[in-house]
C-alpha cells in the first residue's frame, strides 16, 4: 500500500519538476539559506510549537536533501532507494495511527522552510493534510519601505494578538481592518474560543472560495475573506454552512475581482453636461414620467449635525431642480442602536429606488443592501471605499481650502494662522496642505498651527486664545439651531469676525447624479464597466465647492480669488503641481503633478504646518470608528 502511494507521489513530483523546467525555473525545493540577504537580518524569534499550515511550507532550510523533492514537496528519487523506503514507512505510520512527531522549521516572510522533517511534510502534503505541528524559529527581516516588508510587519503585529499564521493579505492596512471588523478594536487580543470559531469559519470559507475558482484570482484568500466580512458582517456569517457561504459568494464575486486592482477606485472627476431644458412643446404638453423616489439615510439629524444639515439642504435642492420628477425623504439617526441595515431595508420596502447614505460609517449597511437588492441604486458619501455594488461620492474641498488659505495668508499680521481639523481621514491632509500652500502663496512667512477637535482633551479655540493666535480656520458648516460664529476663517481678536468660508454645495452634486439617473435609468451604471468601483469626486468646475467671502476683504484679494477660481475650474492652474515641500523634505519634483490618488492618500503635512496627524489611540472614542474605516495610515498606527 505505502509503496503504491510512493509511486503516486513520485509521479506528482515528476510532473511538478518538468513543469518548472519547461518554464525555465528552478525545479527543486528552494533553500532558505540561499535566499536570505546578507547582513539584513534583524533577529531570530523562537515561536515554540505551533501548527504550521501545509500550504505555507515553501522549502527546506538548507540545500541538504533539497534535490530529493520537487517544488510541490513530492519525492523524486527512485523507488529502490533508502529514501523511498523511509518515505513509505512514514506513509504506513500515517495510515495506521497518524504522524504525531513535530518538525523543525524556520519562518521567513510568512513562509516556512523545513530544517528537520522534510519527509513527514511530503507524506502529509500527499494526503492533503491542512497543517502539521512544528517547532518554529522566525527570522525577522530588516524593516524597509517595500510593500511586502510593510505587510509582513503588520502580520507580525497581528500574530502577537492572535497567534494566527494561516491568514495573509496582499495590501497594507488589512490586518488592522480585520481586527476592527471582528472586534471593533485594532489591538484586541484573541482568546482561545475566538481563535477556534475563526479557524473553523476561515476553512469553510476557503474551501467554498477555491471551489468557485478563487485560486485563479491574483489575491489571497485573506483578501477575499475580508471583503466578504465587510459585506455581511462577521456575526452574521461566522456560523454559516458551506452551502450558504457558496450562495453568498455567488452574489459578491465581483467584489473579489476588483481587489486585484492596484487602484480599485476609479475617480470620475467631471460630471456630464446637465440635461438641456425641455423644448417649448414639451412644456406646453408635458409628459407624465414616473416619479423617481429618492431616500437619504443620515447618521444624525439636521438639528444635531452640521454634516447632516448640509446634506438636508442638498435633498431640498432636488425638489427645486426637478419638481414633480422626484420624491424624496430622509431617514435619520441611522447609526443609533446599530439599526442602519434595518433603516435602509425600510427605505427599500417603502419603494425608494435610489438611496444616498450620507456618511462613510454607513458603507457596510449600504453594501449589504446593494448586494441583496440589485434593483436599487445605492450611493455612499465617502472618498476611498472600493466596492462594485455601490457608488461613492465626495467633494474636492481642498480646492476651496486653498483659496481660503490665500485669504488667511494675506490677513495674518503676525504670520500665525490656526487651523482646526476634525477627523484624520482620507482627504483631510489634502485640505490642510492646500490651505497651507495658499497661505504661503500670499504670505511666504505664514505658519499654520494645526489642532484636532477630535483629540481627547482638546479645546482648540481656547488653546489658540492662550497662544494668542487670533486668525483661525475652523469648521466650515454650522447647524441652524446653534448660535455659533466660529466657522470658516474668522478672527477672535476684538470680537469674533467671520472672513470667509469654504462651502460644499451638495445640492449641485446630487442634482448632477440624479440628472444622470433620470436620463439612463436606475439600474444603468455611469460607466459601462461594472467590475470597478466608481467615485464621483467633483470640485469648483462642477459648482460643488466654492468660497464665500466677506464684503470687507480688500479688492485686490477678491480679484486674486476670482482669478484663481477660474484658473482652477478651467484646469489652467493645478495647486498640487511643482516642487512641494513637506515637513520631512521634498515630496514631488519640480515637474511633478500629484495624481488624484496621491491627493486622496496624502499622509504628509506641508513644511509650514506646525503639528502632526494624531494616532487612533489619541482620538475621542466616538471618532475612532470612522478613522478606523477611512483613516490615514499614520492615524491608525
Amino acid at each position: 500500500m505505502s509503496f503504491e502511494e510512493y509511486k503516486k507521489a513520485q509521479k506528482s513530483g515528476q510532473k511538478s519538476y518538468h513543469a518548472k523546467l519547461l518554464a525555465g525555473e528552478y525545479p527543486y525545493l528552494p533553500a532558505l539559506t540561499d535566499m536570505l540577504p546578507e547582513g539584513k537580518i534583524l533577529k531570530e524569534v523562537r515561536l515554540g510549537l505551533v501548527q504550521i499550515p501545509m500550504d505555507q511550507i515553501a522549502g527546506t532550510y538548507t540545500r541538504a536533501r533539497q534535490n530529493a523533492f520537487a517544488p510541490n514537496f513530492m519525492p523524486l528519487l527512485d523507488t529502490d532507494t533508502e529514501f523511498a523506503l523511509k518515505w513509505s514507512a512514514l506513509c504506513d505510520a500515517h495510515l495506521e495511527e497518524g504522524i504525531h512527531d513535530s518538525i523543525t522549521a524556520y519562518e521567513y516572510m510568512n513562509r516556512f522552510y523545513v530544517q528537520e522533517g522534510n519527509k513527514r511534510v511530503s507524506v502529509m502534503k500527499h494526503f492533503g493534510a491542512v497543517s502539521i505541528p512544528g517547532t518554529v524559529i522566525r527570522i525577522m527581516p530588516e524593516r524597509t519601505e517595500e510593500k511586502d516588508n510593510k505587510i509582513y510587519y503588520e502580520f507580525v503585529d497581528f500574530y502577537e494578538l492572535s497567534h494566527i499564521n494561516y491568514l495573509f493579505f496582499s495590501q497594507t492596512g488589512r490586518f488592522e481592518k480585520l481586527q476592527m471588523l471582528l472586534f471593533g478594536d485594532a489591538k484586541h487580543v484573541w482568546d482561545d474560543e475566538e481563535k477556534e470559531i475563526f479557524y473553523s469559519f476561515y476553512y469553510r470559507f476557503r474551501n467554498a472560495y477555491e471551489a468557485k475558482g478563487g485560486g485563479k484570482l491574483p489575491i489571497t484568500v485573506g483578501d477575499a475573506l475580508l471583503s466578504y466580512i465587510g459585506v455581511y458582517g462577521y456575526d452574521e456569517i461566522k456560523d454559516k454552512l458551506p452551502a450558504q457561504i457558496r450562495e453568498d459568494l455567488g452574489k459578491v464575486w465581483s467584489e473579489f475581482v476588483i481587489l486585484k486592482e492596484e487602484q480599485p477606485v476609479e475617480r470620475v472627476l467631471e460630471p456630464e453636461e446637465k440635461t438641456p431644458p425641455k423644448k417649448l412643446i414639451s412644456r406646453i404638453i408635458p409628459s407624465t414620467p414616473k416619479t423617481l423616489k429618492i431616500a437619504f439615510v443620515n447618521d444624525k439629524t439636521a438639528e444635531t449635525s452640521s454634516w447632516t444639515y448640509a446634506h438636508e439642504l442638498g435633498r431640498q435642492h432636488l425638489h427645486n431642480a426637478f419638481g414633480s420628477q422626484v420624491e424624496t425623504t430622509a431617514y435619520n439617526d441611522a447609526l443609533a442602536d446599530g439599526k442602519a441595515g434595518e433603516i435602509i431595508e425600510q427605505a427599500i420596502a417603502d419603494g425608494y429606488k435610489v438611496i444616498f447614505t450620507t456618511t462613510p460609517q454607513l458603507v457596510s449597511a449600504s453594501l449589504k443592501a446593494a448586494v441583496d437588492h440589485p434593483e436599487v441604486r445605492i450611493y455612499n458619501c465617502s472618498l476611498n471605499i472600493s466596492h462594485s455594488y455601490i457608488r461613492t461620492y465626495y467633494a474636492r474641498l481642498h480646492e476651496a481650502k486653498f483659496l481660503t488659505g490665500i485669504i488667511a495668508g494675506a490677513l495674518a499680521d503676525d504670520n500665525r494662522i490656526g487651523y482646526i481639523a476634525d477627523y484624520p481621514i482620507y482627504g483631510m491632509a489634502a485640505n490642510i496642505n492646500a490651505f497651507a500652500m495658499g497661505a504661503s502663496m500670499s504670505n511666504p512667512r505664514a505658519k499654520i498651527y494645526l489642532k484636532w477637535s477630535t483629540v481627547m482633551g482638546s479645546d482648540p479655540i481656547e488653546e489658540f486664545k492662550g497662544e494668542r493666535i487670533f486668525l483661525v480656520s475652523g469648521q466650515d458648516m454650522i447647524t441652524p439651531v446653534k448660535e455659533n460664529k466660529e466657522f470658516g476663517l474668522f478672527r477672535l481678536k476684538d470680537g469674533l469676525v467671520n472672513v470667509a468660508t469654504a462651502v460644499t454645495d451638495w445640492g449641485q452634486l446630487y442634482e448632477r447624479l440624479v440628472d444622470r439617473i433620470l436620463k439612463v435609468g436606475v439600474t444603468k451604471d455611469e460607466p459601462s464597466d461594472t467590475k470597478k468601483s466608481f467615485n464621483y469626486w467633483w470640485g469648483l468646475d462642477a459648482g460643488v465647492v466654492d468660497v464665500i467671502t466677506s464684503t470687507k476683504l480688500p479688492s485686490g484679494t477678491m480679484r486674486l480669488i476670482d482669478l484663481l477660481k477660474r484658473s482652477i475650474s478651467s484646469g489652467a492652474f493645478n495647486l498640487f503641481e511643482g516642487e512641494l515641500y513637506a515637513q520631512d523634505g521634498i515630496r514631488v519634483n519640480e515637474s511633478g503633478v500629484l495624481t488624484p490618488e496621491q491627493i486622496v492618500h496624502m499622509d504628509w503635512l506641508a513644511e509650514n504646518v506646525v503639528g502632526r496627524i494624531p494616532t487612533l489611540s489619541e482620538l475621542k472614542p466616538e471618532a475612532r470608528p470612522i478613522v478606523s474605516l477611512q483613516g490615514l495610515e499614520d492615524a491608525k498606527e
